[in-house]
């Protein structure tokens, strides 16, 4: 049997932009998604803090040190800019296996820059 964990999450990015007219997805920052070892067409949930919102997506890859953070697509009236989401990817185990994970945490300032990361 195989159980479904928190694999990583970049907590309380700000969304920089929302582009309705682009194929769906999330741009990321590439430095944001390799801290939270997130790939390349990888699924992610995105949380909305600011209004409950909870959708599913899959990432592209954004400038590296730009801090974007842009939905797009229909995600793109989920969300507007400056609001606060989270960003988790999930991985699949065994219990024994999960017994040990700790997933990893990326903490972000307001402008989408790394100011803490542990393995929770």
């Amino acid at each position: 049997m195989l159980i479904e964990l928190l694999k990583s999450k970049i907590h309380r990015a700000t969304v920089t932009d929302a582009c309705l007219d682009y194929e769906g997805s999330i741009t990321i920052d590439k430095e944001l998604m390799e801290a939270a070892g997130l790939f390349l067409h990888e699924k992610v949930h995105v949380l909305n803090i600011n209004n409950g919102e909870r959708f599913e997506t899959y990432v592209i890859e954004g400038k590296p040190k730009s801090g974007a953070v842009c939905l797009n697509g229909a995600a793109a009236r989920l969300v507007q800019k400056n609001d606060l989401i989270i960003i988790a990817a999930y991985t699949s185990m065994t219990p024994e296996e999960a017994k040990s994970w700790h997933p990893k945490v990326i903490k972000v300032n307001a402008r989408n820059k790394i100011v803490g990361s542990k393995m929770k």
